[in-house]
């Protein structure tokens, strides 16, 4: 889609997340939010009036508003697919909250129908073009930790419904450890050592129902029925191997994201960050030395805007659908490797991207 000056957004979802996005589009001169549409059009409404968005509505809203050049889409994960396919056909570039879609089927008509129309797909997670990941990938492309050989990565925890008011569907298809917080690690992955070629795992649930334990449903139960327990592992295309465990069943709670190279071990900040402290420990070492304390430019949206720059520059923007459909083939195949208790070989693959540039910055106004 041609065209100059500030790339006009458009979002459909006007949930808990998208107050996050407004916070930051709304501060980026290179876009401006023109319509919030909703299923619950009172929603939308409240989230126009607090960030000034002059249009409201339905996701037609959105949809047919002809301003609207990007579409995104923060609705539930189950309707992501079909929403995102909705804004392709309406003729406008889309980015999608992760994941791109619960299968590979519906993901890969989406990237069809995108490629077919001349439009784009962009997808979350963008914590990856945060200064934390941004610099722990340019001191291991740099050869700080000399060859990379290996990561070991975790996120465990009691899970979410001990604070989360609604929690069953981050219990349910879509979501678990490993669609819910996999894309953060499984993507971080993908940009520090490229694309993943096989997986194995296994996976196991500890309760069949969990106890709401906050909010006006505290003390509620509702089912699960998803593993709650996951641990994969990866072999990537240019040889390094991973270890990951995402876990909701644990009592302890802790993050850990290493990279393990022929001379020293690289921690990687938290991935569900864009900000953090990198640091390193060599052979020669008695102890971790802290290399970097990045701060982070902005947050959810940061894919967006630098999706929306790509498209008024005419050059690839790094958070794609390709990225995002090459990391929930990642997720669905260490599903099925728990299943089956044999290894899978991926189908997809994908290039990473570049490092941003030195100078970028989210508050600029470049278009």
């Amino acid at each position: 889609m041609a065209g100059s000056g500030p790339i006009g957004v458009g979002i459909i979802g006007a949930g808990v997340i998208s107050k996050t996005y407004l916070e930051n589009l709304t501060s980026f001169p290179d876009v401006e939010v023109l319509a919030i549409g909703d299923i619950v059009k009172e929603a939308a409404a409240a989230r126009a009036e607090e960030f000034n968005v002059p249009t409201a509505g339905g996701p037609e809203a959105v949809l047919e508003h002809d301003g609207v050049e990007l579409v995104i889409n923060l609705t539930i994960p189950a309707v992501h697919a079909e929403v995102a396919s909705s804004a392709i056909e309406a003729g406008k570039h889309v980015f999608n909250e992760k994941p791109l879609a619960l299968e590979r089927v519906s993901a890969k008509a989406l990237l069809d129908a995108a490629e077919a129309k001349g439009l784009r797909v962009g997808c979350a997670p963008d914590t990856f073009l945060g200064s934390g990941l941004q610099e722990a990938r340019k001191l291991i492309d740099r050869g700080d930790i000399g060859e990379p050989l290996s990561a070991l990565t975790l996120m465990q925890s009691p899970g979410p419904e001990s604070w989360h008011p609604n929690p069953a569907f981050l219990f349910q298809e879509g979501a678990g450890p490993l669609f819910d917080i996999g894309p953060y690690y499984f993507t971080a992955l993908v940009q520090l050592f490229g694309a993943v070629d096989t997986v194995g795992a296994v996976a196991s649930k500890s309760r069949e129902q969990r106890v709401i334990g906050s909010g006006p449903k505290a003390g509620e139960t509702f089912d699960v029925t998803v593993p709650t327990h996951v641990s994969a592992a990866a072999k990537f295309a240019s040889g390094q191997s991973s270890q990951t465990i995402l876990s909701f069943d644990s009592a302890a709670r802790r993050i850990l994201f290493e990279v393990n190279g022929t001379e020293g071990t690289l921690a990687v900040p938290d991935p569900n960050t864009f900000d953090g402290e990198v640091r390193i420990i060599r052979r020669t070492d008695d102890d971790w030395q802290t290399v970097a304390t990045t701060e982070a430019q902005s947050s959810r949206g940061t894919g967006a805007l630098e999706m929306a720059r790509a498209i008024r520059e005419g050059r690839p923007h790094r958070a794609t659908g390709a990225q995002a459909y090459h990391v929930l083939d990642i997720m669905e195949s260490v599903a099925e490797a728990a299943m089956s208790g044999e290894y899978v070989k991926l189908d997809s693959s994908v290039e990473r991207p570049k490092l941003l540039p030195d100078d970028w910055d989210p508050k600029a106004k470049t278009l």
